[in-house]
């Protein structure tokens, strides 16, 4: 999931080497933490969050495949 998120975020940004994504690991749920310059933090949320929705959405179908709860949190 680290690595699905950070191929998304390298893909919109335009500081790709600036992307950092860690993970943090619960029983049932784990929480990535995506980083970012300031710069491109408008990017990856997007106009009204729709960017920063899509990818949610997508991470949660792609948890669901394992059977675990996976949330994400863009950190400036």
């Amino acid at each position: 999931m680290k690595d699905l998120i950070k191929y998304i975020a390298q893909a919109l940004v335009d500081n790709p080497d600036k992307v950092e994504v860690s993970e943090v690991q619960g029983e049932q749920t784990s929480v990535i933490e995506l980083r970012v310059s300031k710069e491109d933090l408008g990017k990856v949320i997007g106009k009204q969050g729709k960017t920063a929705k899509a990818m949610r959405t997508i991470l949660s179908a792609a948890s669901a495949k394992v059977h675990k709860r996976t949330v994400l949190e863009i950190i400036e």
